[in-house]
């Protein structure tokens, strides 16, 4: 039998959000016909305005017990979204009744507003994390992850994000090999894990005007050696307490702090692909031992490293019974 799954839409709306899962939904349905029934729904049918100018045609929403999973987006008009009594009314009811229910970027604010994440781990759209944390303080916003998963909760961050999640929601339904396949089939780098962070420590060290793009690449590639402020020094051909100086003026971060949001950012992503211990983990990234490696996570995250891969197994996908 199909998995039913439904859209929730929105005026203003961003139409990636949506039409991004549904794609990856699409491409699972050509490799396993009639695995997915996908539906657009609004609390308003009709033709819904995107934030973009194009509108989508929505249908009503069905009743609750025929869907498997409604997956919520989000846009520019989340806030006005909240403050329909309808939209709110018709996600708390999925909340209670539907097996499974996700959200997209800052659809998450929709979640929280119908209660559904109260007491649950929870990300959405890094612009919209602190509003997610000042408003709604039950909630556990995980900051850097790209999809999080507690209980029959989903909710991934912005934009493009939403596939990923589609593809987890894909590995849960069909199996890993599937939904590898899905994103192969999407010409994707690869199926990201949910708690790899939303973004690079690289990317943001790295505007392209900066005199020091090509030195943050160097160290990337080299976080298993001395990285130092008199090794980066001698690669920039400066003088130490020159360069010090002007690193932190352009980047804003000293080059020894740079060196650990590399670190651990290339930690974090080990982690969360579970193949290497903690020890090699610490080896590779350069942090040398497993307790210098704990204390940078502690002082970054709150958490140890055996926490954050212990909440990756959790959000893996994984097999569900209930639909073999």
């Amino acid at each position: 039998m199909a998995h039913q799954l439904a859209f929730l839409i929105f005026p203003d709306f961003q139409l990636l959000d949506a039409a991004g899962p549904i794609a990856a939904f699409e491409v699972a349905n050509g490799f396993v016909p009639g695995a997915y029934s996908l539906r657009v729904v609004a609390a308003e049918p009709g033709c819904v305005r995107s934030s973009s100018g194009v509108t989508w045609e929505a249908r009503p929403c069905p009743r609750m017990g025929s869907i498997d999973t409604l997956l919520v987006a989000g846009g520019d008009g989340v806030d006005a979204a909240r403050r329909d009594a309808r939209v709110v009314g018709l996600v708390r009811r999925a909340a209670a009744r539907v097996p499974r229910l996700a959200s997209v970027c800052s659809g998450a604010l929709l979640l929280a507003e119908a209660g559904a994440l109260a007491g649950r781990r929870a990300t959405t759209h890094y612009c919209r994390v602190q509003q997610l944390t000042r408003q709604f303080p039950d909630v556990s916003v995980e900051p850097d992850s790209i999809w999080t998963r507690d209980g029959h909760v989903w909710t991934s961050a912005g934009i493009s994000a939403g596939i990923d999640l589609a593809l987890a929601l894909i590995g849960e339904d069909l199996g890993a090999r599937m939904a590898r396949e899905v994103a192969r089939h999407l010409v994707l780098y690869a199926q990201r894990p949910g708690h790899q962070t939303q973004r690079s420590a690289l990317l943001e060290l790295d505007a392209s005007e900066s005199p020091f793009a090509d030195l943050n690449a160097w160290m990337r590639q080299r976080l298993d050696r001395d990285l130092r402020v008199e090794a980066l020094a001698a690669h920039a051909k400066m003088s130490p307490r020159t360069f010090a100086r002007a690193y932190l003026r352009e980047t804003g971060v000293t080059p020894a702090k740079a060196v650990e949001r590399l670190r651990l950012e290339a930690a974090r992503n080990l982690l969360a692909d579970g193949q290497s211990s903690l020890e090699r983990i610490a080896e590779r990234t350069g942090f040398g031992q497993p307790e210098r490696m704990r204390r940078a996570f502690v002082r970054a995250f709150g958490a140890p490293p055996s926490a954050l891969r212990n909440t990756a197994r959790r959000s893996a996908p994984h097999r569900s019974s209930s639909h073999s």
